[in-house]
């Protein structure tokens, strides 16, 4: 009988595991410092956030760092469950569920500083190039507006690089990751530009939760409830004040 006893309670140790290993959830984003990039502590802010809350939810989950296109369609494929760091639009319904918002982005145009640029709506913009990130959602005005002269380049590095060469006459990103990778740059770069006064959008944050997931439902409604609780207890701003925001 003590044998059989040894061998149910194996049984039931493996059941339970294999049921821990079923609800580790595959987390992915881009290179998008300070919210979310593999070098940083705990994958970056967003990250960070992220993991705690669904942690608190009771998911496990290992992060993933690819560029935004791959990300997005192993989403859609479902090799991926959770995307860290998603700004809503309609079409990404498609492929998965929002959470509530747990991050605000502000959405600032750059200019080179001797360019006489002013921005109060889009329509001051359309005779200049601007330098956009593929795939990436700015605002449901600006990414609709046909009239705009979009230049696609891989990453904002590179777009910022640009403005500054004059190559093309505007970029746009939100402050704090334009801060951070200006401070990166060589100096040549970051003393020829400067942000545009009036910010285009304020853009809130979302985890997307891919529909091939099952439980995607229940995924988002443990996050958002987490991040409320983590919000009321004090953890969440813990956490803003470590990665320096």
């Amino acid at each position: 009988m003590p044998r059989l006893h040894r061998v149910i309670a194996l049984m039931g140790l493996l059941w339970i595991s294999q049921d821990v290993e079923a609800q580790k959830l595959r987390l992915v984003a881009d290179a998008w410092p300070p919210f979310t990039d593999a070098t940083l502590v705990n994958g970056g802010l967003a990250t960070d956030i992220v993991s705690t809350a669904l942690a608190r939810a009771g998911y496990a989950s290992d992060f993933q760092q690819v560029p935004w296109a791959r990300a997005m369609l192993g989403l859609g494929e479902g090799r991926y469950d959770v995307l860290v760091n998603a700004w809503y639009n309609d079409e990404r319904t498609r492929i998965g569920q929002f959470s509530a918002e747990y991050l605000l982005n502000r959405i600032r145009f750059i200019k080179r500083k001797d360019a006489p640029i002013e921005y109060n709506n889009l329509q001051q913009l359309h005779t200049f190039a601007i330098a956009v990130v593929r795939g990436y959602a700015y605002s449901p005005e600006f990414d609709g507006d046909a009239a705009l002269q979009k230049v696609p380049v891989h990453n904002f590095a590179m777009a910022v690089r640009m403005v500054a060469a004059d190559r093309v006459k505007l970029t746009l990103e939100d402050e704090y990751v334009a801060r951070y990778y200006l401070a990166h740059e060589s100096p040549k770069v970051r003393n020829a530009v400067e942000f545009v006064p009036q910010p285009l959008s304020e853009n809130s944050l979302h985890i997307l939760v891919s529909l091939k997931n099952p439980d995607h439902a229940k995924i988002v409604a443990g996050f958002d409830r987490e991040i409320a609780g983590m919000k009321a207890d004090g953890s969440y701003e813990r956490l803003l004040r470590q990665h320096g925001m």
